[in-house]
């Protein structure tokens, strides 16, 4: 098999190891080559690049960013992506079920079957697990933020940070427009979920599949501080639709307008601010590699 794997070499905690399992390669694997991005967008001209020299299978070593940039060059093409998890949340490699050490997600990987997912689009940019326009979307521009200056990355990072954030984010009115109606909200958390978590185990969708053409729209409508610090567990020991105020709407399509601009995300990674967000769902348009089944399990990423 052809392979390229293509390395963020800042990404998250874990990117040494990763690069050394990497380097080490793998038996089935007799034409591989390891290639280092650059800059931002880089990954996805390599990514092209390895399409169109016949490329079978292009590892993404690095986080969901570096996933999402790798599956930019793909969409559309017969080359499948494999995630080899080296950031700081890898909410779509759990999702997927791959190992999160590199030596054991190389085996699983190389071992796998290879699936269609679903893409979401936000104004016209692709993200494959979760997007949003609300708290998610200024916590991952800090974090972004932060991690430019140095700053502590993994779940402990992200923690930190989003605790700082709460005491002083302020909801703003938004109207939402899908295939299932036109409501008025003021929501703490407005996310677009293709997959089942954010990452670090933090479930926002629970039972999300990656391939039944459509997307949940997660809706936590704004409460007091106490009450959302309160409900924090729940993403993480389950429960979280439990939470009073949470709205889960299933849609192909959905658009976000507001008063003032709206932050939001893709994949955890932020983009500039916007008055209007726009997304759709283009039903498996990414081929992935991802671990055999279980036979009988109905609780994994796809449907049965």
């Amino acid at each position: 098999m052809k392979v390229r794997a293509i390395l963020n070499p800042t990404a998250g905690v874990s990117r040494h190891l990763a690069r050394r399992a990497v380097e080490r390669g793998h038996p089935r694997w007799n034409d591989f080559d390891l290639l280092a991005t650059e800059g931002p967008g880089h990954a996805t001209e390599l990514a092209r690049a390895a399409v169109a020299a016949g490329v079978e299978l292009v590892l993404s070593v690095g986080g969901d960013g570096t996933a999402n940039e790798v599956a930019c060059g793909l969409i559309g093409s017969e080359t499948a992506l494999g995630i080899v998890p080296a950031g700081s949340g890898n909410g779509l490699a759990r999702a997927l079920r791959i190992p999160m050490r590199p030596a054991p997600a190389l085996d699983a990987l190389e071992a796998g079957v290879r699936r269609r997912i679903d893409v979401g689009m936000l104004n016209g940019q692709p993200f494959l697990n979760v997007a949003g326009a609300g708290f998610d979307a200024v916590v991952s521009r800090a974090f972004h933020d932060s991690g430019r200056r140095g700053g502590r990355r993994g779940l402990f990072g992200y923690v930190r940070l989003s605790l700082r954030e709460l005491s002083r984010y302020r909801p703003k009115p938004l109207v939402l427009e899908t295939d299932a109606g036109r409501r008025e909200v003021r929501p703490f958390l407005l996310t677009f979920a293709n997959g089942p978590q954010y990452g670090s185990g933090a479930v926002i969708n629970p039972g999300g599949k990656l391939d039944d053409g459509r997307l949940e729209i997660v809706i936590i409508e704004d409460a007091s501080l106490a009450a959302l610090l309160a409900a924090t567990p729940r993403l993480f020991l389950g429960g979280i639709e439990r939470m009073a105020g949470y709205t889960r709407l299933r849609v192909t399509r959905a658009t976000v307008t507001g008063e003032s601009t709206i932050a939001v995300h893709r994949d955890g990674d932020p983009e500039g601010d916007t008055q209007r967000v726009e997304v759709v769902l283009q039903p498996r348009a990414l081929t992935v590699v991802t671990p055999a089944a279980t036979p009988g399990d109905t609780t994994g990423p796809f449907l049965p």
